[in-house]
């Protein structure tokens, strides 16, 4: 799965190793390999394209789990999240490319650097936002050297000094790089390195503003990326009963954080989430179907703005983003395993029926 092109739509999904959202607190071991199963099995079958395999300081290793995940699936991709700095980047690149190989090309990687100071500190890492997107931006250059050069290269920076570096291993047809990151040091970085800049999910307002700061940036290095956004789709039969699960799963987050002796959400320490909050102080509906109550309850510590309705409504609502220059959509459940089949059986069907009718529209006028 070498990059795609610039018009073609992605579905990516969200696999964890064992069952947990923000109304469920964590079931069985650590690593549930039943459940890893199932859940990547699951998108297979519901059509996804690729599958997220996330990263925090204390949970298992996203690279390995990749690999289970594509031991037990056929044709998914591997969106592997990786924390750039803790793994010598020529290291990482033999790693990716490996798994690459093994896989049959079905690798990307999702390069984070770290918005919160108190995970990375898990890891002893103690640099600042900037220093951090500074060693990404260095990392990613010795990434994309790895897997292209001929021939040995070296490569001197603030962070990384290399000396002779080459793999003999090579990725089947290149692996996309997706990135994030909302202040000046991380578009900095994005413009150079994105394949796909990754957006959460905000208004229409928020995301035409920043699609165009990261156009800008990239255009300076002659590149035009893809854009990706990330929302947790809420569904039912009718809408009433859509907005109705969303309150509930509202209440849900609320008693769960309560039996936790969580008190109100942290101020958050990244440029997206203070973003996703931005948008909640403006409303809890948004846009007609962006709903930012959840984002609000939690800190906007991740991916926590939904979009609200039947299939069919959903599917207009990411069409909207569509529109806007979204060509990847990063979409999870807040029941995780039964949504994926959810969005599978209905969702994504939708989506692509109304792609496929404005097409068809365009092309008889």
């Amino acid at each position: 799965m070498s990059l795609l092109p610039p018009e073609r739509t992605e579905f990516i999904g969200f696999v964890a190793p064992r069952e947990v959202s923000e109304t469920r607190d964590p079931q069985g071991p650590a690593i549930d390999r039943d459940y890893l199963r199932l859940l990547a099995q699951a998108h297979e079958w519901g059509g996804f394209d690729r599958v997220l395999v996330a990263f925090y300081a204390t949970a298992p290793d996203p690279l390995l789990l990749a690999a289970e995940i594509g031991a037990v699936t056929e044709r998914i991709g591997l969106m592997i999240a990786h924390r750039t700095g803790f793994t010598a980047p020529t290291v990482a690149a033999r790693q990716f490319a490996t798994l690459d190989r093994l896989t049959g090309g079905r690798v990307a990687i999702h390069a984070i650097s770290g918005g919160d100071d108190r995970d990375l500190a898990r890891d002893g890492d103690h640099l600042t936002k900037d220093e951090r997107y500074a060693r990404t931006g260095e990392f990613l250059d010795i990434l994309r050297l790895s897997w292209t050069s001929a021939a040995p290269f070296d490569y001197a920076g603030a962070h990384y000094r290399v000396a002779g570096g080459f793999s003999e291993v090579t990725p089947v047809s290149g692996i996309p790089v997706y990135f994030g990151g909302a202040s000046p040091a991380a578009l900095a970085v994005a413009g150079r390195h994105a394949d796909t800049y990754a957006l959460w999910g905000e208004t229409h307002d928020q995301v035409r503003e920043l699609i165009g700061r990261v156009r800008a940036e990239a255009a300076r290095h002659g590149r035009a990326p893809r854009f990706s956004l990330s929302v947790r789709p809420i569904l039912a039969e009718t809408e009433e009963r859509a907005w109705a699960r969303a309150e509930e799963i509202l209440a849900q987050t609320r008693a769960l954080r309560a039996a936790k002796g969580l008190g109100p959400a942290a101020a958050p320490q990244n440029e997206g989430s203070r973003r996703l909050l931005a948008a909640a102080a403006a409303g809890k509906r948004l846009d007609k179907r962006l709903y930012t109550a959840i984002a609000a309850e939690t800190g906007a510590s991740g991916n926590s703005t939904a979009l609200v309705g039947t299939p069919e409504q959903v599917a207009e609502a990411l069409l909207d983003y569509h529109d806007l220059g979204v060509r990847t959509f990063l979409i999870r459940g807040f029941d995780p395993l039964e949504d994926a089949l959810l969005y599978g059986r209905a969702l994504l069907p939708a989506f692509k029926d109304l792609l496929a009718r404005r097409a068809g529209t365009a092309e008889a006028a």
